[in-house]
This record gives C-alpha cells, sequence and structure tokens, in this order.
C-alpha cells in the first residue's frame, strides 16, 4: 500500500476523540445519501419526458456495467479495507469485502458522468458529481474505505460513462424503443391512462 495512500487516509479518517454528532452525519453521508440514485431513475421514469428517460436508461446500464467490472476487480485484486489491516478509526459496520473500487462511489459517479454528457441532464449530473464528495468523504472519515478505491471508482465511472455514451446508438437507443419503453408502457398502463405517471 503507497505512502501517499496511507498519508491522505490518516489525514481523512476520524481521530480517536471524534465528536458523536460528527460520526452521525457522516454516516448519513456514507450509507443514505446512495438512496437518492434509484429515487431519481424512479422518479424520472414515472413523471420525466423521453429527453429525460433515455439519458436514465443510459447512466443505468452504464452503471450496472461498472458494478459488474468493479465485481472482478475485487476477484482478481481483493484489497483490504482499513479496518482489516487495521489502520485508523472504524466507526461504520462492514462486512470485510474488497475495498478497491468503491461501489457507493461507482454508482454515483457512473451515474453522473453518464448524465453530463447529455446536454438536457447536465445539471442532474453536476448535482450528482456534487453529492459524491460527501459520500466518498464519509466513507474515508468512517474507516471503510481508502482514498485509493475512491480514485479507482473516479477512473472505472468516467472510463464505463464514455464508453457506454459511445456505444449509445447501436446499444442504448434500440433497447430504449424495442424493450424499455414497450416494457414500461405495459406495466404501467393503468397508471398512464389515469395520468398519474408519463407514457
Amino acid at each position: 500500500m503507497n505512502t501517499l495512500n496511507l498519508t491522505l487516509f490518516d489525514l481523512l479518517n476520524a481521530p480517536p476523540d471524534t465528536a458523536s454528532s460528527s460520526v452521525l452525519i457522516a454516516q448519513l453521508c456514507a450509507v443514505q445519501l446512495i438512496w437518492l440514485v434509484p429515487a431519481l431513475l424512479v422518479v424520472g421514469w414515472l413523471r420525466g419526458s423521453e429527453r429525460l428517460k433515455r439519458p436514465l436508461l443510459e447512466a443505468f446500464m452504464a452503471t450496472l456495467l461498472a458494478l459488474a467490472i468493479s465485481y472482478v476487480i475485487g476477484l482478481l485484486w481483493p484489497t483490504p479495507r482499513p479496518f482489516m489491516v487495521p489502520v485508523g478509526e472504524s466507526l461504520l459496520e462492514h462486512r470485510a469485502t474488497p475495498a478497491f473500487p468503491s461501489n457507493h462511489l461507482t454508482i454515483i459517479l457512473t451515474m453522473s458522468f453518464s448524465l453530463l454528457l447529455h446536454i438536457k441532464t447536465r445539471r442532474i449530473g453536476a448535482a450528482l458529481l456534487l453529492l459524491a464528495l460527501p459520500v466518498a468523504w464519509a466513507r474515508i472519515f468512517l474507516g471503510v474505505h481508502f482514498p485509493q478505491d475512491m480514485l479507482g471508482a473516479a477512473v472505472l465511472a468516467a472510463s464505463v460513462a464514455g464508453l457506454v455514451g459511445a456505444c449509445r446508438g447501436w446499444l442504448v437507443a434500440p433497447f430504449y424503443h424495442h424493450v424499455a419503453s414497450r416494457l414500461y408502457r405495459w406495466l404501467f398502463a393503468p397508471l398512464i391512462q389515469r395520468g398519474w405517471v408519463r407514457s
């Protein structure tokens, strides 16, 4: 483990005398903020227009691919979490799974970078990018990740978002028109007819 990674971890990890209020805020950032991503997907598909649904589908597909690659990386290169070494303070219960790259940050950043590729969703993408900062800080602060795990997530997210974006013409668009939108209209037909959700 390189010196810079450990030095940054020491700077960002919680000191032994951390106030309980700081720990609570960090736990909320580390665990709860991620739920804004599925909420965005659900609300965006139920209430959004095609201009929003297609970028959301692309971002969702990119995120699934990024998580699959993250899983393979974890199998091939199972790097330990700080509490497994052990170093620093551990203030959040977590299973001893491979740390690199951070799945939480991979999800948020892949969604963010993918949405930033579309003019109509750049504000949402920027908001998710800002959201990623407290999540990354909190998971290092609480001792479940090293800074290198966050860097790995950022590189993975940017790479996969760019790759799926480059393939949207033959991958995302046909899947949206022939599968996703048809399935959505079939499942939510009664709600669409009542005007409760958008077609």
